[in-house]
């Protein structure tokens, strides 16, 4: 399965609790931090919640 690179580009701090949640799902933990995920739809949907602060590198 194809596989996406996640780089976090906004910090945590303030967010919700799901929001950050969501970041430390991913295994985000700071800025510039990129993590490399399988290409899943449970995986987009994460995303999906938190696009603003991540940027996609397909």
């Amino acid at each position: 399965m194809a596989t996406i690179k996640i780089k976090q580009i906004k910090s945590i701090i303030g967010r919700t609790p799901n929001q950050v949640k969501n970041m430390k799902a991913l295994g985000l933990k700071k800025i510039g931090h990129v993590v490399e995920k399988e290409d899943t739809p449970q995986i987009r949907g994460i995303i999906k919640k938190v696009d603003f602060m991540v940027e996609v590198i397909e």
